[in-house]
């Protein structure tokens, strides 16, 4: 089946322009055109727009990414090239993740730090150390402004 290229930025939350775009930077040598001119995409087609999609969406650059199209297109004999590329782009992800989730440690501790706050009635009474989120956070019941639940 063929797509237009509405239907493709339909299917994909893509802007038609950032197909145009994504064509015109040489990411979409696969798409075809009709006797008018218009791109017209296949299944294939709709499958690498998500895979360029998902490499754009983890890091990697367009240059990068034009150049997976390139060797993709030459087949077999880009296997290993391929292979590597994507080890390279996983290893990539996971310092992503990983950094991901020191930040998601940072805001749990926020969210606690701020919970304990509303509970005190005032920040004075908190304390707590940011740069080791795991750390437990207290309230000093001295300075409380808000008396504590029992």
């Amino acid at each position: 089946m063929a797509y237009s290229i509405g239907q493709v930025a339909e299917k994909t939350g893509l802007s038609a322009y950032t197909l145009r775009y994504y064509d015109h930077e040489g990411l979409m040598p696969f798409v075809q055109r009709n006797p008018a001119g218009r791109r017209e995409f296949s299944d294939h087609d709709l499958d690498m727009v998500d895979l360029i999609t998902c490499l754009k969406a983890t890091g990697m650059t367009l240059k990068d990414i034009r150049h997976f199209v390139e060797i993709a297109m030459e087949g077999d004999r880009t296997l290993n090239g391929r292979l590597a590329l994507f080890r390279k782009q996983r290893d990539q992800v996971d310092q992503q993740i990983a950094q991901l989730q020191a930040y998601r440690r940072k805001v749990d501790y926020k969210v606690r730090y701020f919970e304990a706050c509303c509970e005190a009635g005032t920040e004075a009474a908190v304390t707590g150390y940011c740069d080791l989120p795991d750390m437990p956070i207290y309230i000093d019941d001295a300075l409380r402004v808000k008396p504590a639940h029992k």
